[in-house]
């Protein structure tokens, strides 16, 4: 446990919000694109790093310069009404989250034959009983535990696969094609990742009252960074870990959970989808987790909330609802729509950051740069665009 804080406190929020990137919708998204796409769009993947950093530097650089989570900032120096306009996509995206981590658990669940009725109240009652008892860290240590397993597996898997000589770049017209770009895109960043990283920065500063503020912008960045490059470099291992498996038609649908479920074989055998299963419902709970933290401190912030767990039940329990009764042939499918959706409720959260970002009277001598202004709205601009572009083609 010990060994667990110690972690935390060098990492901080820079990795564990990284750590959650990488969750069960992200996992089943480059999946997706190996099954059909082989290693085509490793290019994108690797691509990202560039938006991820940028955006989440600028989250915590504004965590730890006022050292208050993104809710309070925006109530304190904009207006009240302002916080509540901003609460409404927040709550929406929360819940949407919420839903897709349920999804992404289903999925789990479907793997290891568990049926999604039962498998999923059981789910919602493990993490109230997470929140409620603020086991987080605990909690934490275990499921990230689980997560590098099934991250471990994969690398394993495509080691004993081989590297194919798949070109890493490629582009179609193809209607999968188009949505699986708008969906990488989606996986990258959530909304929840902006909030969480900014509050957990500012709360980690109270442990760290004595260092110098220079000092701790600089760890953030360079843990922001390598988290970045990590967790993408992860995503296209496990593109090319599920490049070419049967049963995935080539530039027409998606491969099934039970498809999925078996490219572990090479290394697991008959227990690769027990192997798979679990370590998914491992990355979906580690973003609940963090999707509960990021939910609580930037709603309640904004409107100025004190009983944060009413937050939790009334966000999480339409969205466990919602994952319960979907049809496990439509769960996949899923999936890569709420990766989409994600980039549109993106929008908001990002044009707000911008402005907390580059405003003096809030960040004094940390705010951004004439040329980072510039680096951070390109980033942006160009991350939507793109991703709206291919959803649209799409249609």
């Amino acid at each position: 446990m010990a060994k667990l804080e110690r972690f935390f406190r060098i990492f901080g929020p820079a990795w564990l919000v990284m750590l959650a990137d990488m969750d069960a919708l992200s996992i089943i998204g480059a999946a997706q694109v190996g099954a059909i796409f082989d290693y085509g769009l490793v290019w994108l993947m690797l691509l990202l790093i560039i938006p991820l950093y940028v955006v989440q530097e600028v989250s915590g650089r504004i965590g730890a310069v006022t050292r208050k989570g993104l809710g309070t900032v925006i109530r304190e120096h904009y207006s009240k009404k302002t916080a509540a306009l901003m609460s409404v996509p927040m709550a929406l995206s929360d819940v949407m989250t919420y839903a897709a981590e349920y999804i992404g658990i289903a999925v789990g669940l479907d793997m290891l034959g568990i049926p999604i009725y039962l498998g999923i109240p059981l789910a919602y009652a493990v993490y109230l009983a997470i929140v409620y008892r603020k086991s987080y860290k605990y909690v934490q240590g275990i499921l990230v535990g689980v997560s590098g397993m099934l991250m471990a597996g994969l690398l394993v898997t495509l080691v004993l696969r081989g590297v194919k000589h798949y070109p890493i770049v490629y582009f179609s017209s193809a209607h999968a094609y188009l949505l699986l770009i708008a969906a990488t895109i989606g996986a990258v960043i959530m909304p929840f990742m902006l909030f969480f990283q900014a509050s957990a920065t500012a709360e980690n500063m109270s442990e760290r009252r004595s260092e110098p503020l220079k000092k701790v912008l600089r760890e953030m960045k360079e843990n922001t960074l390598l988290g970045a490059i990590v967790t993408e470099m992860l995503m296209a291992v496990v593109e090319m870990t599920f490049s070419g498996i049967g049963g995935a038609a080539k530039l027409s649908t998606f491969a099934s959970a039970q498809q999925l479920s078996k490219v572990m074989a090479p290394f697991a055998g008959a227990y690769a989808p027990y192997i798979f299963g679990i370590g998914l419902i491992g990355a979906g709970f580690l973003a609940l987790n963090v999707v509960a933290l990021g939910s609580a401190w930037g709603l309640a912030e904004a409107l100025k909330i004190r009983r944060k767990k009413l937050i939790y039940v009334f966000e999480s329990l339409p969205a466990a609802i919602a994952a319960m009764l979907m049809p496990s042939a439509f769960l996949i499918n899923m999936v890569i729509a709420m990766l989409i959706v994600f980039v549109l409720v993106l929008i908001g959260p990002l044009l707000i950051l911008g402005l907390l970002g580059r405003d003096k009277k809030i960040m004094h001598a940390y705010a951004l740069t004439k040329k980072e202004q510039l680096v951070y709205w390109l980033v942006s601009l160009a991350v939507v665009s793109l991703a709206v572009a291919a959803a649209l083609a799409s249609l």
